[in-house]
């Protein structure tokens, strides 16, 4: 039996997708949990229409994405640090600073767990960062520390 997953299910599929599976298991469990829909001729035609609005959705964000790294790519963000007589900065830089000031000088929201530094940040420079939006869209970027 065919059925549309309206919701992820462990280890046979995500939402939005048509699969097989035994008509008693569709009956009993997954129609009645609300997880699936059985596969009618109206029903396909949702699904292909809710594919087409995700798909128009998806390609809108990857646009926006692309957006944001040209952006990002044009300069590096200026991090202010408090810095000791000898060059080293107290303390690190965190990914808190660095959303912050991505939103101050680039204008954009940038939610800081979306952020992973990947050198240890101790002193005055220029290092790197990584931004993940999510399915494999990670976007690098430079940012400086300078003293405040």
């Amino acid at each position: 039996m065919q059925v549309i997953l309206i919701k992820d299910v462990d280890n046979l599929g995500a939402a939005n997708e048509l699969v097989d599976v035994r008509p008693g298991y569709a009956r009993n469990y997954l129609i009645p949990q609300k997880y699936a829909l059985e596969a009618s001729e109206s029903n396909r035609k949702m699904l292909e229409e809710r594919q087409k609005q995700l798909k128009k959705r998806e390609d809108k964000l990857m646009a926006e994405i692309n957006k944001v790294r040209e952006v990002l790519a044009q300069s590096a963000v200026k991090v202010g640090a408090k810095i000791g007589t000898s060059g080293k900065i107290f303390g690190s830089v965190t990914a808190i600073q660095i959303a912050r000031a991505i939103r101050e000088q680039k204008g954009y929201e940038i939610d800081r767990r979306r952020i992973s530094i990947i050198d240890e940040v101790k002193e005055i420079g220029t290092y790197k960062a990584q931004i993940d939006f999510g399915k494999e869209n990670i976007v690098e970027m430079q940012f400086e520390v300078v003293g405040e």
